[in-house]
This record gives C-alpha cells, sequence and structure tokens, in this order.
C-alpha cells in the first residue's frame, strides 16, 4: 500500500494546535503593551456592586483597561469619567490600549473614542456599549 501524497491528518491536526498556541502567546503579550499615559489601575477590584478603581488612576485625556473586569475607564475632561465594555463590538475581542483620546482593539485594528464610545475608525461600525460610573469618594465605582 504506497502512502498518500501531502501531509497526513496527523500533521495537520499537530500544525493546527501549534498554531493556536502560537497566537494565544502573540495575543496575550499584545494584551500587556501599554504607553506611559495608561497605567495598571492598582486599586483596581471586582465587587459584588462592580468594579472600582481609584480615580487618581484613571488619566485625564486618557484612561485605563480594568484587568479584572470588562470595563475600559476613561476621563476625557477633568473630573469628566466614562466607562464602556471592553469589548469590542465588531469581533469580540477585549481592547488593548489607550491613546491619542482613542481606546484601540488589538485584533483588526478599530478605534474607539474615550469620550462616547463610539467608533472612530476601522470596522468596528458600533459603539462600545456604556457603563454606569458612580463617584465614591476617592474611587469610581462601575456597573453594566
Amino acid at each position: 500500500m504506497s502512502k498518500p501524497a501531502g501531509p497526513t491528518r496527523r500533521t495537520v491536526l499537530k500544525s493546527a494546535g501549534l498554531v493556536a498556541l502560537a497566537g494565544t502567546g502573540a495575543a496575550a503579550l499584545g494584551a500587556c503593551t501599554t504607553e506611559s499615559r495608561i497605567t495598571s489601575p492598582s486599586a483596581a477590584k471586582t465587587t459584588g456592586a462592580g468594579a472600582r478603581v481609584a480615580k487618581a488612576d484613571v488619566p485625564e485625556g486618557g484612561g485605563v483597561i480594568l484587568p479584572d473586569a470588562d470595563y475600559v475607564v476613561t476621563q476625557p475632561a477633568a473630573g469628566q469619567f466614562k466607562a464602556f465594555s471592553k469589548i469590542c463590538t465588531h469581533a469580540g475581542c477585549p481592547v488593548g490600549q489607550i491613546q491619542n483620546a482613542e481606546i484601540i482593539c488589538p485584533c483588526h485594528g478599530s478605534h474607539f473614542s474615550i469620550t462616547d464610545g463610539s467608533p472612530v475608525s476601522g470596522p468596528a461600525q458600533k459603539a462600545l456599549p456604556a457603563a454606569k460610573v458612580t463617584v465614591s469618594g476617592a474611587d469610581l465605582v462601575i456597573s453594566g
């Protein structure tokens, strides 16, 4: 019996697994990329009432992506805080950074406004859904 030409089923499956692992690593590394204007909120935490972040951790003209909650919190102008889902409306990827007053999704390059979550460029056609922000002393409480 002669061997069929081309890759075997086993070779194809092994290759697919390696590609999937490589993609996971690249996505994880991409999510870690930040700029100096973007800080990882030291006081960010998820509570039963929602996510919390210190107001001081949200830079004016920028924002933070909460690592343990599905939100991005921005401060478009001094003392004006906004929150949005951090899940891109194009393909469901989490956004990866905030730069030049825009929230950026690394998957397909969609950019969203830090003011209202509306798409600025890229394939996304819908705004990031807004979340509720409540001031509680020195903290912001974000809820769906």
